[in-house]
């Protein structure tokens, strides 16, 4: 018997292949590094640290029926993620990405997330067919809901009742993507989780501090938001809170997940009853553990 999720991820599962160099790079560099292949994606990074957590989640993504595919469910197995509702495709290929990244951060990555778009509302299936959830009982626990989804999806999410009694938590997956999150902002469950460029985005604005992000958002109308600015202040808003807080200063070893990391350990912090002030602390300090490489991907 399947056991039920405590938390639902659905977007993007697929192979990161990260090349990384403690030399500051440029475009045109070409310098000494080391080169890894690791289970990664929005939604799979934030379900392994959610069960680095302790936490139970679930998968709801599309994978292909290929050996790269096998082994990210292995992959996923082996990290007590589980998988049963994962849409397997015949004909789509196992998604991919690929970043460089040196002692100055992130120099480029590509994302291929061409399947899961393909895949569209069918990664969903079990939300509105009974095995999670349905249209006249939706599904009511708590969803990490990434921007790598179609534009179209999201929209059709921002009002489907299969999302109406979900406690929603939503991330952008880039700067890239992020103003496909824009039908998502009036969702009254909703928890936006962007960093400071991804909120400028969304509000067509520059912003120099989290606060001031925080608040154009909550006034555009969002329920809640989180807006990260690296290692500098992080701020947790809505219409009645403001909470503002500096991230642990570390030196900074990857940053390929580590908004993923501070967002699955928000949730797990407010699921295991951490109040808004410490559950923002608890965020801070274990995507600055991240960073600094002291822990596992």
């Amino acid at each position: 018997m399947t056991q039920a999720p405590q938390i639902l991820c659905i977007g993007s599962v697929l192979w990161d292949i990260i090349g990384r160099s403690d030399r500051s790079m440029r475009v045109g560099s070409d310098v000494p590094g080391r080169i890894i292949r690791v289970p990664g994606g929005v939604a799979m990074n934030i379900a392994m640290a959610l069960s680095r957590f302790g936490l139970k989640p679930s998968l709801l993504t599309s994978i292909g029926r290929d050996a790269q595919g096998d082994e990210l469910i292995e992959a996923a197995k082996v990290r007590d993620i589980q998988t049963d509702y994962i849409y397997r495709s015949d004909d789509l290929p196992t998604d991919i990405y690929m970043a460089v990244e040196g002692a100055n951060g992130l120099i480029a990555a590509i994302a291929d997330a061409h399947s899961l778009e393909a895949a569209g509302d069918k990664v969903l299936r079990p939300l509105s067919d009974g095995r999670l959830g349905s249209a006249e009982s939706p599904y009511a626990g708590p969803i990490a809901l990434d921007g790598n989804l179609t534009a179209a999806l999201l929209r059709e999410i921002a009002t489907s009742p299969l999302f109406s009694a979900a406690d929603l938590r939503v991330a952008p997956a880039s700067p890239g993507k992020a103003e496909r999150l824009q039908p998502l902002l009036h969702h009254p469950r909703a928890t936006l989780y962007v960093n400071l460029e991804e909120a400028g985005l969304l509000c067509h604005q520059t912003f120099h501090r989290s606060q001031d992000a925080a608040g154009a958002l909550i006034a555009k109308g969002a329920h809640r938001v989180l807006v990260t600015n690296g290692g500098d202040d992080a701020t947790l808003a809505s219409q009645n809170t403001v909470l503002t807080q500096t991230p642990p200063s570390v030196m900074v070893a990857r940053v390929t997940g580590a908004g993923d990391t501070f967002m699955a350990a928000h949730i797990a912090a407010e699921m295991n009853g951490a109040d808004s002030m410490n559950s923002l602390t608890q965020a801070l300090e274990a995507a600055a553990l991240y960073v600094s490489g002291d822990t596992d991907i």
